[in-house]
């Protein structure tokens, strides 16, 4: 009875019994330095950060970039060369079309420059045997086959006439090609001048590129 009146009379203390019996053993707490209250701030800094990643954050094209590059498979050897005989090919076609439209921004490297507007501009002003040169030959060469001595023969002698016509109006020109070019370009000392123009008057003037922009006979 007494055991019955000491649990009636002290119930609280067979709650304490009972409830420590159910609950499992508390891990001992680690002591923190600078006391709790730094504790607990350090804890809650280190959960509030992000990590550190150890390098400065890339710009945002450059992450852009990077992210396209591994979404892109990576490209084989065949591949790689498809693409790139496509990319040549899509800046010739560009090319092409700027020298028709006039379009200096897309001009091959050759073609670029006041210097080399002013030589298209001053062979494209004028007639020249070379334009005709290429018709010439042709005919020459099939009027070789002409089973007739007396056709073979003028052709021959056509033949040195163009040739000598030719050499005669090649020189003359690149004279005065330097001559006005020292003229409108006296600090420039590049070479190559000469040769562009001369090249340029070789050509079929409907298949120059790019296209003449003077007629000839016009004052340059």
């Amino acid at each position: 009875m007494a055991g019955e009146v000491a649990i009636l009379t002290y119930p609280g203390y067979v709650f304490r019994r009972r409830s420590d019996s159910k609950l499992p053993e508390e891990a001992p707490e680690t002591p923190t330095v600078g006391g709790p209250e730094q504790g607990n701030r350090s804890n809650g800094d280190a959960r509030d950060q992000p990590p550190r990643k150890g390098r400065p954050t890339p710009k945002r094209t450059e992450a852009e970039k990077a992210r396209k590059e591994r979404v892109k498979p990576p490209l084989n050897k065949r591949e790689a060369m498809r693409r790139e005989r496509q990319r040549v090919k899509e800046q010739r076609a560009r090319a092409r079309k700027a020298m028709t439209t006039g379009d200096e921004k897309y001009y091959l490297e050759r073609d670029r420059g006041p210097e080399r507007k002013f030589l298209r501009d001053y062979v494209d002003s004028r007639r020249t045997v070379g334009e005709f040169f290429l018709p010439l030959i042709i005919v020459i060469l099939l009027g070789n086959f002409v089973p007739i001595v007396q056709v073979q023969l003028f052709m021959m002698a056509l033949w040195l006439v163009v040739m000598v016509m030719l050499i005669v109006d090649m020189t003359v020109l690149g004279i005065r090609v330097k001559r006005e070019f020292r003229k409108r370009f006296p600090d420039d000392t590049g070479r190559g001048h000469t040769f562009y123009a001369l090249m340029r008057a070789m050509q079929i003037r409907r298949l120059r590129l790019p296209k003449p922009a003077v007629k000839p006979g016009d004052l340059v």
